[in-house]
Protein backbone atom coordinates (compact mmCIF):
# COMPACT_ATOMS: atom_id res chain seq x y z
CA UNK A 1 0.00 0.00 0.00
CA UNK A 2 1.30 3.44 -0.63
CA UNK A 3 0.19 7.06 0.72
CA UNK A 4 -2.47 9.01 -0.61
CA UNK A 5 -2.11 12.46 -1.53
CA UNK A 6 -5.99 14.23 -1.32
CA UNK A 7 -6.33 17.96 -2.37
CA UNK A 8 -9.17 19.56 -0.98
CA UNK A 9 -10.85 22.62 -2.88
CA UNK A 10 -12.63 24.70 -1.24
CA UNK A 11 -14.16 27.63 -3.54
CA UNK A 12 -16.86 30.04 -4.20
CA UNK A 13 -19.40 28.84 -6.16
CA UNK A 14 -21.28 30.76 -8.87
CA UNK A 15 -24.93 30.89 -8.59
CA UNK A 16 -26.72 28.56 -11.02
CA UNK A 17 -23.44 29.36 -13.95
CA UNK A 18 -22.20 25.37 -14.69
CA UNK A 19 -20.09 27.12 -17.61
CA UNK A 20 -18.17 29.77 -15.06
CA UNK A 21 -18.00 27.30 -12.45
CA UNK A 22 -16.10 24.79 -14.67
CA UNK A 23 -13.77 27.53 -15.37
CA UNK A 24 -13.36 28.94 -12.06
CA UNK A 25 -12.88 25.16 -10.51
CA UNK A 26 -10.40 24.17 -13.81
CA UNK A 27 -8.15 27.17 -12.58
CA UNK A 28 -7.98 26.33 -9.15
CA UNK A 29 -7.21 22.74 -9.54
CA UNK A 30 -4.63 23.13 -12.66
CA UNK A 31 -1.58 23.47 -10.51
CA UNK A 32 -2.42 20.04 -9.22
CA UNK A 33 -1.06 18.30 -12.42
CA UNK A 34 0.89 15.42 -11.00
CA UNK A 35 1.75 16.34 -6.86
CA UNK A 36 -1.61 14.71 -6.14
CA UNK A 37 -3.43 11.49 -6.28
CA UNK A 38 -6.82 13.03 -4.99
CA UNK A 39 -9.04 16.21 -6.06
CA UNK A 40 -11.78 16.62 -3.85
CA UNK A 41 -14.56 19.30 -5.34
CA UNK A 42 -17.16 20.39 -2.92
CA UNK A 43 -21.77 19.48 -3.62
CA UNK A 44 -23.38 20.86 -6.56
CA UNK A 45 -19.78 22.52 -7.31
CA UNK A 46 -21.42 23.67 -10.93
CA UNK A 47 -24.29 25.67 -9.66
CA UNK A 48 -24.64 26.16 -5.95
CA UNK A 49 -27.45 23.75 -3.34
CA UNK A 50 -30.03 24.90 -5.61
CA UNK A 51 -33.70 22.85 -5.84
CA UNK A 52 -34.57 25.44 -8.75
CA UNK A 53 -31.12 24.08 -10.79
CA UNK A 54 -32.84 20.98 -11.71
CA UNK A 55 -34.53 22.99 -14.71
CA UNK A 56 -30.85 22.58 -16.01
CA UNK A 57 -29.73 19.80 -14.74
CA UNK A 58 -27.50 17.53 -17.19
CA UNK A 59 -27.14 13.94 -18.07
CA UNK A 60 -24.47 11.92 -18.08
CA UNK A 61 -23.50 12.90 -22.00
CA UNK A 62 -23.40 16.38 -20.44
CA UNK A 63 -20.55 18.75 -20.66
CA UNK A 64 -19.65 18.34 -16.38
CA UNK A 65 -19.41 15.06 -16.84
CA UNK A 66 -16.84 15.00 -20.19
CA UNK A 67 -15.47 17.89 -18.21
CA UNK A 68 -14.37 16.36 -14.85
CA UNK A 69 -13.29 13.03 -16.56
CA UNK A 70 -10.90 15.44 -18.81
CA UNK A 71 -9.75 17.07 -15.83
CA UNK A 72 -8.74 13.60 -14.25
CA UNK A 73 -7.00 13.23 -16.95
CA UNK A 74 -4.72 16.25 -17.42
CA UNK A 75 -3.92 15.99 -13.47
CA UNK A 76 -2.79 12.72 -13.55
CA UNK A 77 -5.35 11.95 -10.53
CA UNK A 78 -8.96 11.00 -9.54
CA UNK A 79 -11.39 14.07 -9.01
CA UNK A 80 -14.15 13.78 -7.62
CA UNK A 81 -17.60 16.42 -6.24
CA UNK A 82 -21.18 16.43 -6.97
CA UNK A 83 -24.06 17.96 -9.68
CA UNK A 84 -27.39 17.43 -10.03
CA UNK A 85 -27.39 14.71 -12.94
CA UNK A 86 -30.74 13.68 -15.01
CA UNK A 87 -31.29 10.12 -15.04
CA UNK A 88 -34.17 9.18 -16.73
CA UNK A 89 -37.45 10.35 -15.44
CA UNK A 90 -35.06 11.48 -12.41
CA UNK A 91 -32.60 13.74 -11.05
CA UNK A 92 -30.15 13.02 -8.75
CA UNK A 93 -27.67 14.64 -6.75
CA UNK A 94 -24.80 12.76 -7.76
CA UNK A 95 -21.48 12.62 -6.88
CA UNK A 96 -19.09 11.91 -9.34
CA UNK A 97 -15.69 10.17 -9.31
CA UNK A 98 -13.06 9.97 -12.15
CA UNK A 99 -9.93 8.23 -12.99
CA UNK A 100 -6.67 9.55 -15.54
CA UNK A 101 -7.56 6.26 -17.08
CA UNK A 102 -10.95 7.11 -18.13
CA UNK A 103 -12.85 5.04 -15.13
CA UNK A 104 -16.04 6.87 -13.40
CA UNK A 105 -17.79 5.87 -10.57
CA UNK A 106 -20.99 7.58 -9.07
CA UNK A 107 -23.14 7.67 -6.14
CA UNK A 108 -26.27 9.56 -5.45
CA UNK A 109 -27.13 11.06 -2.41
CA UNK A 110 -29.01 8.85 -0.18
CA UNK A 111 -30.16 11.06 2.51
CA UNK A 112 -31.98 14.30 0.97
CA UNK A 113 -32.22 17.38 2.59
CA UNK A 114 -36.18 17.27 3.87
CA UNK A 115 -35.06 20.61 5.65
CA UNK A 116 -34.89 22.46 2.53
CA UNK A 117 -37.58 20.52 0.45
CA UNK A 118 -34.75 18.26 -1.39
CA UNK A 119 -36.99 15.32 -1.52
CA UNK A 120 -39.21 17.16 -3.49
CA UNK A 121 -37.30 17.49 -6.69
CA UNK A 122 -34.44 14.99 -6.57
CA UNK A 123 -34.48 11.10 -6.34
CA UNK A 124 -32.66 9.50 -3.31
CA UNK A 125 -29.93 6.79 -4.13
CA UNK A 126 -30.35 3.37 -2.98
CA UNK A 127 -26.88 2.14 -3.05
CA UNK A 128 -23.61 2.58 -0.65
CA UNK A 129 -20.47 2.84 -2.86
CA UNK A 130 -16.48 2.49 -2.13
CA UNK A 131 -14.63 2.68 -5.09
CA UNK A 132 -10.78 1.34 -5.20
CA UNK A 133 -8.08 4.16 -5.93
CA UNK A 134 -4.33 3.15 -5.74
CA UNK A 135 -5.44 0.33 -3.42
CA UNK A 136 -7.42 2.58 -1.26
CA UNK A 137 -11.33 2.05 -0.55
CA UNK A 138 -13.00 4.87 -0.45
CA UNK A 139 -16.80 6.01 0.61
CA UNK A 140 -18.44 8.46 -1.11
CA UNK A 141 -21.03 10.63 0.69
CA UNK A 142 -22.97 14.29 0.08
CA UNK A 143 -23.34 16.86 3.28
CA UNK A 144 -26.57 15.49 5.02
CA UNK A 145 -25.30 12.17 4.47
CA UNK A 146 -23.06 13.08 7.19
CA UNK A 147 -26.03 13.45 9.92
CA UNK A 148 -26.48 9.11 9.80
CA UNK A 149 -23.62 7.09 11.00
CA UNK A 150 -25.47 3.90 10.59
CA UNK A 151 -25.20 4.38 6.61
CA UNK A 152 -21.64 5.32 7.03
CA UNK A 153 -21.14 2.46 9.28
CA UNK A 154 -17.69 0.49 8.29
CA UNK A 155 -16.89 -3.41 8.90
CA UNK A 156 -14.41 -5.54 9.25
CA UNK A 157 -14.57 -8.87 7.30
CA UNK A 158 -12.00 -10.86 9.73
CA UNK A 159 -13.27 -14.20 8.20
CA UNK A 160 -12.81 -13.85 4.36
CA UNK A 161 -10.78 -10.60 3.65
CA UNK A 162 -9.19 -9.44 6.62
CA UNK A 163 -9.99 -6.07 5.41
CA UNK A 164 -12.46 -2.95 6.31
CA UNK A 165 -14.62 -2.42 4.26
CA UNK A 166 -12.71 1.48 3.72
CA UNK A 167 -10.10 3.37 4.44
CA UNK A 168 -11.08 6.64 3.86
CA UNK A 169 -14.51 8.59 3.72
CA UNK A 170 -15.20 11.72 1.79
CA UNK A 171 -17.57 14.12 2.48
CA UNK A 172 -18.61 16.96 -0.01
CA UNK A 173 -20.92 19.87 1.15
CA UNK A 174 -22.80 22.91 1.11
CA UNK A 175 -23.00 23.19 4.64
CA UNK A 176 -23.96 26.77 5.77
CA UNK A 177 -21.91 28.22 8.35
CA UNK A 178 -25.04 28.45 10.97
CA UNK A 179 -24.50 24.72 11.43
CA UNK A 180 -20.65 25.18 11.29
CA UNK A 181 -20.44 23.65 14.69
CA UNK A 182 -22.40 19.90 13.84
CA UNK A 183 -20.06 19.52 10.74
CA UNK A 184 -17.04 20.11 12.14
CA UNK A 185 -18.29 17.47 15.12
CA UNK A 186 -19.46 14.96 13.03
CA UNK A 187 -16.94 14.72 10.45
CA UNK A 188 -14.70 13.83 13.81
CA UNK A 189 -17.38 11.40 14.77
CA UNK A 190 -16.82 9.63 11.48
CA UNK A 191 -13.60 9.42 11.57
CA UNK A 192 -13.47 8.34 15.03
CA UNK A 193 -15.74 5.09 15.42
CA UNK A 194 -15.00 4.26 11.79
CA UNK A 195 -11.15 3.96 12.12
CA UNK A 196 -10.99 5.78 9.30
CA UNK A 197 -9.59 8.84 7.38
CA UNK A 198 -12.39 11.06 6.55
CA UNK A 199 -12.22 14.52 4.39
CA UNK A 200 -14.90 16.93 4.22
CA UNK A 201 -14.47 19.61 1.52
CA UNK A 202 -17.41 22.26 2.26
CA UNK A 203 -17.54 26.06 -0.10
CA UNK A 204 -17.44 29.47 1.06
CA UNK A 205 -19.18 32.35 -0.02
CA UNK A 206 -23.07 33.71 -0.28
CA UNK A 207 -25.25 31.99 -2.65
CA UNK A 208 -28.30 32.86 -4.77
CA UNK A 209 -30.93 31.61 -1.42
CA UNK A 210 -28.39 34.39 0.72
CA UNK A 211 -27.09 31.82 2.99
CA UNK A 212 -22.98 32.07 4.00
CA UNK A 213 -20.77 29.22 3.67
CA UNK A 214 -17.72 29.92 6.13
CA UNK A 215 -15.91 26.32 4.26
CA UNK A 216 -14.34 24.37 7.54
CA UNK A 217 -13.09 21.89 4.90
CA UNK A 218 -11.28 19.71 6.80
CA UNK A 219 -8.59 16.00 6.58
CA UNK A 220 -9.43 13.92 9.63
CA UNK A 221 -7.36 10.98 11.00
CA UNK A 222 -8.46 7.58 12.37
CA UNK A 223 -8.49 9.72 16.09
CA UNK A 224 -10.21 12.69 14.96
CA UNK A 225 -7.77 14.93 15.04
CA UNK A 226 -7.28 17.32 11.88
CA UNK A 227 -4.13 17.14 9.31
CA UNK A 228 -5.47 20.14 7.56
CA UNK A 229 -7.74 22.63 8.25
CA UNK A 230 -9.46 25.54 5.77
CA UNK A 231 -10.52 29.19 7.31
CA UNK A 232 -13.70 30.83 5.96
CA UNK A 233 -12.02 32.00 2.16
CA UNK A 234 -10.86 30.14 -0.94
CA UNK A 235 -8.48 27.36 -0.20
CA UNK A 236 -6.76 24.91 -2.26
CA UNK A 237 -4.28 22.21 -0.28
CA UNK A 238 -3.16 18.61 0.13
CA UNK A 239 -2.36 16.71 2.49
CA UNK A 240 -0.68 13.25 2.53
CA UNK A 241 -2.35 10.14 3.80
CA UNK A 242 -0.06 7.80 5.62
CA UNK A 243 -1.28 4.10 5.04
CA UNK A 244 1.12 2.45 7.92
CA UNK A 245 -0.15 5.20 10.21
CA UNK A 246 -3.90 3.98 9.56
CA UNK A 247 -2.82 0.04 9.56
CA UNK A 248 -0.80 0.36 13.06
CA UNK A 249 -3.74 2.20 14.60
CA UNK A 250 -6.22 -0.28 14.00
CA UNK A 251 -3.73 -3.35 14.80
CA UNK A 252 -3.32 -1.67 18.28
CA UNK A 253 -7.07 -0.99 18.54
CA UNK A 254 -9.32 -2.99 16.51
CA UNK A 255 -12.43 -1.81 17.56
CA UNK A 256 -14.65 -3.08 14.29
CA UNK A 257 -14.01 -6.73 15.69
CA UNK A 258 -16.65 -5.88 18.01
CA UNK A 259 -18.55 -4.09 16.05
CA UNK A 260 -22.61 -4.85 15.44
CA UNK A 261 -23.17 -6.88 12.16
CA UNK A 262 -26.33 -6.14 10.04
CA UNK A 263 -26.94 -5.03 6.18
CA UNK A 264 -27.40 -2.12 4.37
CA UNK A 265 -31.40 -1.94 2.53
Amino acid sequence: MQDLRVSIVQGDTRWHDPEENRRYYGRLIAPLRDTTDLVVLPETFTSGFSNDAIANAEDMTGPTVAWIQEQAAKLGAAVTGSVQLRDGDNVYNRMLFATPDGGLTHYDKRHLFSFAKEHERYAAGDKRVVVQWKGWRILLQVCYDLRFPVFARNRFDAAQTGQADYDLALYVANWPSVRSYPWKTLLRARAIENLSFVVGVNRVGTDGNQLHYSGDSAVINFLGQPLSEAADEEVVSTTTLQWAELLVHRQRFPALNDADAFAFG
